[in-house]
């Protein structure tokens, strides 16, 4: 599962980054992006923008229903076939920008957690799905979540399941509409070890109201 990221950078490399124009107002960075949060996407509707949508999809058959609780996650392996999820899957699917995501690993101690990114420390993305949805004041807005899939051999150290990090050559084709499910399955498959480096950090990332620089330091 994937349930707190970072996107710490400035609108200068976003938009170099990802070949998309932002204000700089929306690319105000964020170390502890947490579920109901509007964080930083492309939507595959207009992949020249970077814009803010809110963490937690629901699909908009079941816009206005109270009943229906947004999801942060879908998994890669039935995202094309639960029907809460499938015709995003074929038609409405985005990157979610981020430079790290946040796991929890279990211990005798307790939940300790740790930050994973590219060993790089360079932006990537995850592979998204989006919808449009109306909020309580009648507002129509873009809401998202992140596709999962087994984790690889670093990050199952942590926690069974990790985010879809797309390769950066596979992010056009993700937001391609022209894309068959089958090719866009194809993608969703974990990123190699070798590229991601994972580090313990301060408990203090358990509350989303710690979202300062401190937050990405690894602990002593």
């Amino acid at each position: 599962m994937c349930g707190r990221f970072t996107m710490a950078t400035n609108a200068e490399a976003l938009a170099e980054r990802f070949r998309a124009h932002l204000s700089i107002e929306v690319a105000a960075p964020t170390y502890n992006a947490a579920p109901s949060q509007a964080q930083l996407t492309i939507l595959n509707d207009r992949p020249d923008a970077i814009v803010r949508a809110a963490w937690g999809f629901v699909p908009e058959w079941a816009d206005g229903r109270p009943d229906v609780k947004p999801l942060i996650n879908a998994r890669a392996e039935t995202v094309a076939t639960k029907p809460f999820f499938r015709d995003a899957f074929k038609r409405k699917r985005c990157l979610v920008l981020a430079n790290g995501f946040y796991e929890w690993k279990r211990t005798g101690k307790g939940k300790v957690p740790y930050r994973i990114a590219l060993k790089t420390e360079e932006l990537f993305a995850f592979a998204g799905i989006w919808s449009t949805v109306h909020d309580a004041q009648g507002v129509v807005h873009p809401t998202f979540a992140i596709l999962t899939t087994e984790a690889n051999a670093l990050v199952s150290q942590i926690h069974t399941r990790m985010p879809v990090i797309l390769r950066e050559q596979d992010e056009e084709d993700w937001l391609n509409p022209r894309l068959s499910p089958d090719e866009a399955q194809a993608l969703l498959v974990p990123l190699p070890a070798e590229l991601l480096m994972a580090y313990e950090v301060s408990p203090q990332v358990n509350s989303p109201a710690f979202n300062v620089p401190e937050a990405l330091q690894p602990v002593a």
